[in-house]
């Protein structure tokens, strides 16, 4: 049975756990410890851009959701790992309800539109008890005002410096244990979309309304250093923004990691 009392955690520094691919592989792996007789059903949120957890040799079923463009279909219908997908708007695509043991939210909510609609969805369709593995950036970081204010030019020459940075993409349906890159398939950059709930109060007062609990928190700042030799620059410039927002901003972050736990109690408030 999952264990509801687990109380949050935050390191209370920008530096989250060094993979956080890693730490949900885990922890999906101890959900599915506890559930030796069942497959694991498992829906990968944002299966366009990330890759899949790690459950060993659980025996588990992956279906993938995310918005239909033709990288995303590109970099989903090449993913092995995944044993159904449906692409298209978040809101309508299926997803029945209190069918997942685990939701994978990987970089997802800060470049979709409707995201507390799409989270709502996802909710839903989670067993009681269940898992919402979330990774996203922050808009009430430094990091995400610029990334959401810059002109649509700029903002496309700043991020093809991360994709020359990253190589080589990781190819569909591998694991992605060893990096977690924010670009999206083929060195792509995330729509700034950015709604008020990508954010860390946002998640907070989501969790609490839906009554939800945020297991574990971590804050990083994967994306910045991932400019690598323009990473100071870009910290610097974070920084400045941050010190004339006079506190409403930090540069103190540019993401969230999130394990987020769904009550097992039928009468809980939960959608």
């Amino acid at each position: 049975m999952t264990d509801l009392r687990t109380p949050p955690v935050n390191d209370g520094e920008s530096t989250g756990p060094r993979h956080p691919t890693r730490l949900f592989s885990q922890r999906a792996r101890e959900y599915a410890y506890h559930k030796p007789l069942q497959r694991i059903q498992v829906l990968e949120a944002g299966c366009g851009w990330g890759n899949g957890l790690d459950l060993g040799e659980k025996e588990r079923h992956v279906t993938g959701v995310d918005v239909d463009t033709p990288a995303v279909r590109a970099h989903t219908s090449g993913r092995a790992d995944l044993d159904a997908w449906h692409l298209g708007d978040l809101r309508t695509v299926p997803m029945p309800p209190r069918m997942y043991d685990i939701v994978h939210a990987h970089f997802l909510i800060d470049r979709v539109a409707h995201a507390e609609l799409v989270l709502d969805r996802f909710v839903a369709a989670l067993k009681p008890g269940g898992l919402l593995l979330m990774r996203f950036r922050d808009r009430d970081t430094a990091f995400g005002f610029v990334d959401r204010v810059l002109p649509r030019w700029l903002r496309a020459l700043a991020w093809q410096v991360l994709s020359r940075r990253a190589g080589d993409v990781p190819g569909p349906g591998a694991r992605p244990d060893a990096a977690d890159a924010p670009l999206g398939p083929d060195g792509t950059p995330p729509p700034a979309v950015y709604e008020t709930i990508a954010s860390l109060s946002g998640m907070q007062w989501y969790c609490v309304m839906r009554g939800l609990m945020i297991a574990e928190e971590y804050t990083s700042l994967d994306t910045v250093a991932a400019f690598g030799r323009w990473s100071h620059f870009v910290n610097g410039l974070c920084r400045a923004v941050a010190g004339m927002s006079r506190g409403r901003l930090t540069a103190e972050h540019s993401e969230i990691t999130l394990v987020i736990r769904k009550p097992e109690n039928r009468l809980a408030r939960v959608i």
